[in-house]
């Protein structure tokens, strides 16, 4: 039997996707034997297929370099001045080490190296390769620069190791923000040591010290402030303090008793000793790695070309030449789709499934059309001029304020999707004078004052409902709401709720409200998985009482709000009806195999 027409696009449709998985298919599996961790860099130039419509890797890195480029290739200006900088000096930094520190760093947080770095990727966003390269690597060779210039002087231990084991005084502390308040507050201090911690829980400012009579851990020498350390070993027990400037507040102490310095055992010596040596030669190593960097900035020759008309035409195909080397720009796209590439997608699958509709209902998104959507824009979020017309320009001004979104980005991102969507809903979007009394109701009638305890079972609101029923007053059902009802607010608030109005989308609890007068209680109202029960103290008086005098602001609201939901569905719709193959995303959860450094190849 011959196939309709319908049948027939169908058939093609099937035959196209099966022919693009194929393509995938033949391209990555060669890869995948033989290099495994360069199976997304040298996949087809197929990303993903929407409704049989391809969208290549060629796009993915375009758009990608589009909004990340900028802040992608300074990372990688900074890890090539590194790199150049260790290729100079004879460094290499193997992928052996840069695992071993991130499992010593995983260890502090006694964590395993797995656990960690599912951790970063859960919490963070940050990939396990994006975190070694652009990260760990870095640092490691930083250090490996500065390491002939980091030494661990005995003084330096000496002081590292009193600050660790030596004396401390333990001290109360008052904080004001005012010298002369604190000076009055010191001379009460003085006449009656023994107060000193029912002052410091009545008036200091720093909550943290006085909710516990300001006690403050000990203070060690060479720890912090200096003059706060000579301070406090100055006292004697329960002597004050003279007031100190701390910042922009003004503090005075009070000693409580000297703790005696502790002695390690002649057997834990040399691990600590091994450990504070560790924690000083990382903190000055952090030191001079920051100043070195700072340095490899400051002499390098950085030719930035991305984003740079004049000089793109001058450097095709370069994104930045640094010291003389050139950075491409596809190597920058590849990072960036790296980095970015899933979100990137996503924007652009649904950027196709818009112009698809938009092509099937023979509509088109205009310039007239994007600007008055930017014109709209700027009146909703109230940049108007004197004049009352839009001010575009502000506008504009205030969406780039965060110095990475462009103006084109914001149009393509926001305003043409915007556009595109109310093209595909607005011959299904009207009002009519019901759509038009339901708003005036909702926003302008009277609403209905409530107490209302919330409720999780049928069981506990039986009985709720009965004791309040027995006992029909409202302190005691305000009672009742503080003890039963499982809604936060209720609950604080002795069982007060917003008021109830018309229409506002929970038909249930309106209907029950609306038909009560004050004093009355309610039934129990199932809404959902919650149980509400309610007591009428009565209802308020309409601020405006005629349609007509606010009827243009409401059409106005309600056609947005409709128009709005209208898009909601719309895109939802797309969305789910849609047949959408997202090869990115099925590479990136590819096993991916840490290479093996040369050097422990046999």
């Amino acid at each position: 039997m011959p196939l309709t027409s319908h049948q027939l696009k169908q058939w093609m449709s099937s035959l196209l996707r099966v022919g693009l998985y194929l393509t995938l298919l033949l391209s990555i599996t060669p890869t995948l034997i033989s290099h495994p961790l360069a199976a997304q860099d040298t996949a087809n130039d197929v990303v993903a297929v929407v409704n049989a419509d391809p969208i290549t890797r060629k796009t993915l890195n375009e758009e990608s370099l589009r909004r990340y480029g900028k802040d992608v290739l300074e990372n990688m200006v900074n890890r090539h001045l590194i790199l150049q900088a260790c290729k100079t000096h004879g460094i290499e930094v193997t992928s052996t080490e840069v695992r071993e520190e991130i499992n010593r760093i995983a260890s502090k947080f006694g964590l395993s190296m797995q656990a960690y770095l599912q951790l970063l990727q859960e919490e963070r966003d940050i990939q396990p390769d994006q975190y070694s390269r652009e990260i760990v690597w870095p640092m490691l060779a930083l250090r490996r620069l500065v390491a002939d210039r980091v030494q661990v002087t005995d003084e330096e231990f000496n002081k590292a190791f009193i600050a660790q084991f030596g004396e401390a005084v333990k001290c109360r502390l008052i904080m004001m923000a005012s010298k002369s308040d604190a000076e009055l507050l010191r001379q009460k201090a003085v006449a009656a040591p023994d107060q000193f911690a029912a002052l410091a829980k009545e008036r200091s400012e720093d909550e943290a010290s006085a909710s516990v009579g300001g006690l403050i851990p000990p203070i060690r020498r060479y720890t912090g402030d200096t003059r706060l350390e000579e301070a406090a070993f100055a006292l004697q027990d329960n002597e004050i303090s003279p007031v100190l400037q701390l910042g922009d507040q003004w503090i005075f102490l009070q000693a409580v008793r000297r703790l005696p310095a502790t002695t390690p055992s002649p057997q834990a010596m040399p691990s600590i000793r091994a450990q504070i040596n560790d924690r000083i030669r990382d903190e000055k190593m952090r030191g001079a790695a920051t100043d070195l960097f700072a340095q490899l900035q400051a002499e390098a020759q950085v030719v930035t070309v991305l984003g740079d008309a004049e000089k793109s035409q001058q450097y095709p195909g370069v994104a930045a030449i640094i010291n003389g080397q050139q950075v491409s720009l596809a190597a920058v796209a590849a990072e960036c789709t790296k980095r970015h590439g899933s979100e990137v997608l996503e924007g652009e699958i649904n950027r196709k499934l818009l112009a698809q509709a938009l092509k099937k209902a023979n509509k088109q998104v205009g310039d007239v059309d994007l600007q008055q959507e930017i014109q709209r824009a700027a009146t909703s979020f109230g940049f108007v001029t004197a004049d009352g017309q839009p001010d575009v320009k502000a506008w504009l001004q205030s969406v780039t304020s965060d110095g990475t979104t462009t103006q084109d980005l914001y149009v393509r991102d926001a305003v043409w999707p915007s556009v595109a969507l109310k093209k595909l809903v607005e011959d299904s979007v009207s009002l009519n004078e019901q759509d038009i009394q339901q708003g005036f109701e909702s926003s302008y009638g009277p609403r209905v004052e409530v107490l209302a305890i919330v409720l999780a079972d049928q069981r506990s609101a039986q009985k709720v409902w009965e004791m309040a029923r027995d006992n029909p007053n409202e302190a005691f059902f305000g009672k009742l709401a503080e003890q039963y009802s499982i809604e936060p607010v209720s609950a604080s608030n002795m069982g007060k709720v917003p008021p109830i109005r018309k229409h506002g989308g929970q038909l249930a609890i309106e209907r029950e409200a609306f038909a009560m007068k004050p004093g009355d209680l309610s039934g129990i109202v199932v809404t959902g998985d919650k149980y509400i029960i309610m007591r009428c103290q009565g209802y308020t008086e309409p601020v405006v009482k005629q349609l007509g005098d606010v009827r243009t602001e409401l059409v106005r609201d309600l056609s947005e709000k409709k128009l709005n939901l209208a898009m909601t569905v719309r895109f939802d719709e797309l969305k789910s009806s849609a047949e959408i193959d997202n090869f990115f995303a099925a590479a990136k959860e590819l096993p991916k195999m840490a290479k093996v450094p040369q050097a422990e190849k046999k």
